[in-house]
């Protein structure tokens, strides 16, 4: 039987009931809802009988009683929780596989993450602005004189703009080829493929997103003074609606607010964002290994996911974000060997991006062998007409490529997304 059991706040006496649902709400645990909690700190440990334990929730402590019987448990440990009235109860512990250890890395960064083009935006005010210094005693930071970035660090945030692609980059592609190859170098730069690139080439200037972080990162931790050690105790700053929405793929974000208007960070701040981004970037690592290795009734052929973002900036040197999910579905690598009659190898991409005057356009294709179909979702009017106009260029451009297009459409809105519940990858393990 997997473990189970009741978990309340211990501080809380049994009338009290009103305050221990005013704790659930805070963590937005709907009745009969499941949710993953790492175990931060065993409090007290009683054999055979309950444990205090110390739950990390969604982002928020709670202490709790909790009845787990023969089940052991250890800090760092992740449970599944589900809200029965007022209480928590603990429905299993997360099994040491694998795909859990992939769940549990996942899970433990979801609460902590930075929009890349938030965090960008911040960087680009601390080039032209500078930073703040650490508030102290009772100094108030509007105060404060911005200090100009340090030489090192205003080199390494100037490489990574400058690596940057830009909206005329493609634009003044002299071919359809060498607009491709940009393409393929802007995702090979996306910052997903850093661990590969290192174990390719150990040259420490490599142009990739997230080594290209890390060198801001250790430029800041010098001009402090301060060693790696440092920097793994920060908090990372976290964008509201990835906490909101931590899973959905693509997320469209608020435009970060002009620079201008943005006070400077601190060196602390600017090394929490950091951190938030870096978790972003292995969010999307992890989170493509997780939808790689699903199977569902609808999908039994093995489905390679990818989900990127890939930063550009517009005309005001404003960052913006295009994000990619990436879908190719073999089925002669199924394992199990069921291939359904006449199956293809078919690849699935899908765009969306926020743009200044189009607004929100999301791009759907399909391509079979030769056959290909597309759709394109446009929040605006005026965008909307505007690719209908363009579908029979659309269309000629295609079947001149030798493509048979099967299907061409655009639509008003945006489609209806999909979102990962990690709580299916997880295995209970038994007492």
């Amino acid at each position: 039987m997997p473990a189970s059991g009741a978990a309340r706040d211990p501080q809380l006496p049994a009338s009290t009931a009103v305050s221990a649902r005013q704790q659930l709400d805070q963590l937005q645990l709907a009745n009969r809802e499941v949710a993953l909690a790492r175990v931060a700190e065993v409090l007290n440990r009683q054999q055979g009988a309950a444990q205090q334990l110390m739950l990390d929730v969604r982002g928020r402590s709670l202490t709790v009683q909790a009845a787990i019987g023969d089940t052991t448990l250890e800090t760092g440990d992740w449970v599944k929780v589900m809200r029965a009235g007022n209480e928590l109860q603990l429905m299993g512990k997360l099994a040491q596989t694998q795909e859990a250890g992939i769940a549990r890395a996942l899970a433990q960064r979801l609460p902590w993450q930075q929009s890349i083009e938030g965090g960008l935006a911040r960087m680009l005010s601390a080039l032209a602005q500078g930073t703040r210094q650490e508030p102290a005693g009772t100094t108030l930071p509007s105060a404060q004189t911005p200090q100009p970035l340090a030489p090192s660090v205003r080199q390494a945030i100037e490489q990574l703009v400058n690596r940057l692609p830009g909206t005329t980059s493609l634009a003044t592609s002299g071919s359809a080829t060498e607009a491709g190859l940009q393409v393929r170098q802007w995702i090979a730069e996306s910052g997903l493929f850093a661990e590969a690139r290192l174990a390719q080439s150990r040259e420490p200037t490599l142009p990739d997103l997230k080594l290209a972080l890390g060198r801001i990162i250790t430029a800041l931790l010098s001009q402090q003074g301060s060693g790696p050690e440092q920097f793994n105790r920060l908090t990372p700053l976290a964008t509201p609606e990835l906490v909101q929405a931590p899973l959905q793929f693509p997320n469209i974000l608020t435009p970060p607010a002009p620079q201008s208007s943005a006070e400077p960070p601190t060196v602390g701040q600017m090394l929490r964002l950091l951190a938030g981004m870096l978790n972003r970037i292995t969010v999307n690592q992890l989170h493509s290994q997780v939808l790689s290795t699903r199977t569902t009734a609808d999908t039994p052929a093995p489905v390679s996911t990818l989900l990127l973002e890939l930063p550009w900036v517009t005309p005001q040197n404003e960052p913006r974000i295009a994000q990619l999910r990436i879908e190719h579905e073999n089925p002669e690598g199924d394992p199990a060997g069921k291939k359904r009659a006449a199956s293809i190898a078919e690849w699935r991409l899908s765009l969306a991006m926020d743009l200044d005057d189009a607004g929100p356009v999301h791009f759907d294709v399909a391509l079979r062998q030769e056959q290909i179909s597309a759709r394109v979702w446009a929040e605006k009017q005026s965008t909307l007409r505007q690719v209908q106009q363009e579908l029979p260029t659309l269309r000629q451009s295609l079947s001149e490529l030798g493509l048979e297009v099967t299907d061409l459409d655009c639509r008003r809105g945006s489609p209806q997304g999909s979102t990962t519940r990690l709580e299916h990858r997880l295995v209970d393990t038994k007492a």
